[in-house]
């Protein structure tokens, strides 16, 4: 398994139920009953995002956050930048998209995500806290203390 496979402690990839018959379908994101993290949603947000957009690297200090493409594609990377986690500096990405394998993933405080939108998407956040600007950590795409570059991303596409 390559390195940026190894998952890192406290994220979580959940893979919803789906209902489906002739009329469509009807799928359950989360559980109260579930995640611990699940059972504590105090915000929901919605977010267009369009084809080979970059976004990154943010977090939070206090709240963890659940994110579910409805619609499209996204290239998700999440780092540990958590002082004395065992897996800190490690990271993990994946494709994320809607369709017939979607994926709800969920990260603790002093996770980092970012991604490339592979196609226009609609993403869902889910949050343990209202917004607070003070509770938003956000590191600029290429800086140095996220080792990761989403370039390879640009031109492949």
């Amino acid at each position: 398994m390559p390195e940026a496979c190894v998952p890192i402690e406290g994220i979580e990839w959940v893979e919803p139920r789906t209902h489906a018959d002739h009329r469509g379908f009807f799928r359950e994101l989360l559980r109260a009953d579930g995640s611990s993290a699940a059972r504590s949603v105090r915000q929901v947000s919605h977010s267009l995002v369009h084809a080979g957009i970059v976004k990154g690297w943010h977090g939070h200090v206090v709240q963890h956050q659940w994110t579910y493409v409805v619609s499209g594609a996204l290239w998700v990377v999440l780092f540990d930048a958590r002082p004395g986690s065992p897996t800190r500096g490690r990271l993990v990405e994946r494709r994320v998209a809607a369709g017939a394998d979607p994926v709800v993933y969920g990260f603790p405080p002093g996770i980092l995500h970012g991604y490339r939108c592979l196609s226009e998407a609609q993403v869902i956040y889910l949050t343990s806290g209202t917004y607070d600007l003070s509770d938003e950590v956000r590191v600029p795409v290429g800086d140095p203390s996220v080792p990761y570059s989403f370039e390879r991303l640009m031109h492949a596409s």
